[in-house]
């Protein structure tokens, strides 16, 4: 028997976020520990008609690949993982983990080599091009676990009520509490399509950049859960002047620190941070990796605390975050590259503002609009 929890998950996850029909192939991933949200995904396919693969996650194995592997290893993509991204109709990826500090050990030059591979390149240019043309579905759900319940500084049983929570499972139909944001969002999405110049304001902060003739979109719930934010890709040369990021920057497992990025004319001139600052340099190097893929308001106030996990912490009501790299095809941004990786910043606090054509619209975490 399924545990309600996962049930009513992948109901959430199969017939509202990616709607699946009969027909269509649908990959899932994730790790071993997730069976029994592998097993409620996979009953729900089977009763809408779909065909699946799934593909987990071993415990280790990527901790060996980067210790063990020679560089042209390091660079490899499997073709057949190209070809599940060009050719499947849904893309589910499982995120939990038995250690979030697995990768803290290695050299953080072995992990951008792979991950700024030509062949991871293509991998996003692919994915991005389908989610910009609406021809992939795609979730990232979470699977609780002891591990990211000690992140979020929680016992596993109050991390379980925490997602709960953030996904609506605990009302009695979350179909429509999801429904009834998306129209909310949509007000709001409304308003921003006809600005040109978006202004941040906060502590060591005044960034601008242009929004003309790109789309913000309304993301509730069809691509990652939970989720609840605004979001759009700023004209790639036109971001000017410094961001200073009051939440750590998570990347692969590893904390970067008080961030602070300076940008002229749509790339990074500058960037620091008290702890992790060699990652953030690797991070850098990646092609491309120095100019803003996104821009993005936190939407979901559902979600009260940060947890050290990005799925739930870009969500958050009364922050903003940027990510580096590719840009959000469906947004119009251009921008390619082999990452995206958001960083968080705190809305809340005295002083914080964001400026839609000299009108303040946003301020210390509320709305004005």
């Amino acid at each position: 028997m399924i545990n309600e929890f996962y049930e009513k998950l992948a109901k959430l996850v199969i017939n509202y976020a990616n709607n699946v029909k009969r027909g269509d192939r649908v990959y899932i991933s994730g790790p071993t520990l997730a069976k029994e949200l592998f097993q409620a995904l996979y009953i729900e396919i089977m009763k809408a008609g779909g065909h699946v693969l799934i593909i987990p996650q071993i415990e280790g194995i990527q901790e060996l690949r980067y210790k063990f592997a020679s560089e042209e290893q390091l660079i490899y993509v499997d073709p057949i993982f190209n070809l599940i991204i060009k050719e499947f109709d849904c893309y589910i990826v499982i995120q939990g983990d038995y250690n979030t500090r697995k990768y803290s050990l290695i050299d953080p030059k072995i992990i951008m080599k792979s991950q700024g591979s030509q062949g991871q390149r293509e991998i996003y240019e692919t994915l991005f091009d389908r989610l910009g043309k609406k021809d992939l579905a795609y979730s990232y759900i979470p699977f609780p676990c002891n591990s990211l319940a000690q992140e979020a500084n929680m016992d596993l049983l109050s991390y379980f009520e925490f997602v709960k929570k953030t996904l609506f499972l605990d009302r009695e139909d979350p179909v429509k509490e999801w429904l009834e944001l998306e129209r909310k969002q949509e007000i709001m999405c409304k308003y921003l399509n006809q600005v040109e110049k978006i202004q941040l304001i906060g502590e060591d902060t005044d960034l601008i950049m242009s929004t003309k003739n790109r789309k913000w979109i309304n993301e509730c719930g069809h691509l990652n859960l939970p989720d609840g934010e605004l979001c759009t890709a700023p004209v790639e040369d036109s971001v000017n002047g410094q961001v200073r990021f009051t939440f750590p920057g998570i990347y692969q497992g590893n904390e970067i620190e008080n961030i602070l990025l300076k940008f002229n004319n749509g790339k990074v001139i500058e960037a620091s941070a008290e702890k992790g600052e060699n990652l953030l340099k690797e991070i850098l190097k990646v092609e491309n990796a120095d100019i803003l893929g996104e821009f993005a308001i936190g939407n979901n106030y559902g979600i009260t605390q940060f947890t050290k996990n990005i799925l739930f912490d870009e969500k958050l009501g009364g922050t903003i975050h940027c990510a580096l790299g590719a840009g959000l095809g469906d947004a119009g941004g251009k921008n390619k590259c082999a990452l995206h990786w958001d960083i968080i910043k705190d809305m809340k606090l005295p002083g914080s503002k964001i400026l839609a054509d000299g009108e303040v619209i946003y301020e210390e975490g509320n709305w004005k609009i």
